[in-house]
């Protein structure tokens, strides 16, 4: 999270899209929106059971081509029998023509020698760590040696679904022929999110036959996945997946709205979604990565008073995290205290969590991490201040969802190439919005009431968020009324 740079970048406004307006659903005849219940997920309840392969689910006779017979295999092949029958249920509903199932599924070692490597898509196998839908003959490949169990092992077996549901979706795209050669990459990969997404919410409502995900840890598992997976490097001409926040955007969209949202995504609506957003690193030498300090927060300080403005603008003490407070809790590394107004904090404890993980052996980390990781926590309750300037309460599910929120309309702002420089010298960074994402999904602090309090759903805490980046504070204000 830089200073500001004198250049603008992108000059399109941040709107509101049709597509995320799509957030009702029926109950007994009525529209009710999938956002009144802070405690469920897009309208489903909250659970908190187990995710996984069913107990005593009897394995799919699928087989694999080169495939062991092993436990990656089985739990890869259960996932694409279950990922098959939810489309050819579902292809009719959105798409013309009949459903055909993949014709060839391919499994193998990347570990293997070269003499027993396989050929998949006209390529070799030997040392390919990859899943992936080949359209040349309709068929889709994994690593079972590598890749798979990588996944499982970070993530849980439900990421492995998560990956094959992904590659299924490309198998829909050239299926309905909702794509060609024209379209770009990203376009085809963020559907693919999305038609991922929409088979995660089958599953979660129990419809899965061999599988299950609860809608709190397990469905932030899923998630982190999509962020570990995510285009790092946005400068890298190979980065066609888009941003964590891009992917799961897509994954929320299938999962709240279903397929037929999925076919809106094309290159307008991933451009409008982009807006003033950075999507690049060109200039920056840190690559989005500055220490926090004193002299930083100030600045966004400056920059949070003008992006939203408070009556009683909030004083800031910066000698450590704890306050003596009547009706406020210590929640390090930063507090709110109401009845003083006052937000503390822990420089160097919240420098800490700001610090980047640059472990290049480590390419799915568990969390993203990074400096925005911190300053969207120190934004997030200067929303306390704000939503107590609106005479809202400061306890409970929705406060912790509107914060995150307004935590989402200040990062929007702050990518704004038009900004003053006096309203804050600092500004967002490609990346930067990815470790926000990560931090929402991990420990949720951005996302938590006046007595660090959250909802235990990782995706209702990013929904929250990706709602104030994209469309604003008043849709902040309403949602979580």
């Amino acid at each position: 999270m830089p200073k500001r740079q004198a250049t603008a970048v992108i000059t399109t406004l941040l709107c509101a899209m049709a597509l995320l307006a799509g957030c009702t659903r029926a109950v007994d005849g009525r529209a009710v929106s999938v956002y009144d219940d802070p405690f469920k997920v897009a309208g489903l309840p909250t659970t908190s059971g187990p995710s996984g392969p069913r107990a005593n689910a009897p394995d799919t006779p699928l087989t694999a081509t080169n495939g062991d017979g092993g436990a990656t295999d089985k739990l890869a092949l259960n996932a694409v029998d279950d990922i098959q029958a939810y489309w050819r249920e579902e292809y009719p509903k959105y798409f013309d023509g009949a459903f055909t199932p993949v014709e060839r599924l391919l499994s193998w070692n990347a570990k293997a020698p070269r003499t027993q490597a396989k050929e998949f898509c006209k390529e070799t196998t030997y040392h390919l760590v990859n899943a992936a839908y080949c359209r040349l003959d309709n068929s889709i490949g994994w690593d079972r040696e590598v890749l798979l169990p990588t996944m499982e092992e970070t993530f849980g077996k439900m990421a492995v679904v998560m990956v094959l549901a992904h590659e299924y979706g490309h198998a829909i795209q050239n299926m309905a022929k909702i794509v060609d050669a024209k379209d770009p990459v990203i376009v085809k990969e963020q559907q693919a999110d999305c038609f991922a997404g929409a088979f995660m919410r089958h599953t979660a409502e129990g419809k899965s036959p061999h599988f299950t995900i609860n809608t709190s840890d397990g469905l932030n598992s899923v998630l982190a996945a999509t962020v570990a997976i995510r285009d790092s490097d946005p400068d890298d001409p190979e980065s066609v997946h888009g941003s964590a926040f891009e992917r799961v955007t897509a994954v929320q969209i299938g999962f709240t709205d279903g397929p037929e949202a999925c076919r809106g995504i094309d290159i307008d609506e991933i451009n409008q979604r982009r807006g003033n957003l950075p999507q690049s690193f060109d200039g920056d030498y840190a690559r989005g990565e500055y220490p926090i300090t004193k002299d930083s927060l100030l600045e966004l300080a400056k920059a949070l008073n003008s992006i939203l403005p408070v009556q009683k603008p909030p004083t800031f003490d910066y000698s450590g995290a704890s306050i003596d407070c009547r009706d406020g809790t210590t929640t390090p590394p930063v507090s709110y205290c109401p009845a003083k107004n006052t937000i503390a904090t822990d420089v160097t404890e919240l420098a800490e969590r700001g610090v980047a993980d640059q472990d290049a052996d480590n390419p799915l980390p568990l969390k993203v991490t990074g400096d925005y990781n911190g300053y969207v926590v120190f934004i997030s309750r200067y929303t306390l201040a704000v939503q107590q300037g609106h005479a809202q309460k400061l306890v409970g599910a929705k406060t912790g969802l509107r914060a995150a929120c307004l935590a989402g309309v200040v990062t929007g702002k702050l990518s704004d190439p038009n900004r003053a420089k006096n309203e804050g010298d600092i500004t967002l960074s490609a990346g930067d919005l990815d470790e926000a994402v990560s931090g929402l999904l991990t420990d949720g602090l951005a996302a938590s009431d006046v007595q660090g309090k959250t909802v235990p759903s990782g995706f209702s805490r990013v929904d929250a968020f990706r709602a104030g980046v994209l469309n604003g504070e008043n849709t902040c204000m309403s949602r979580y009324s």
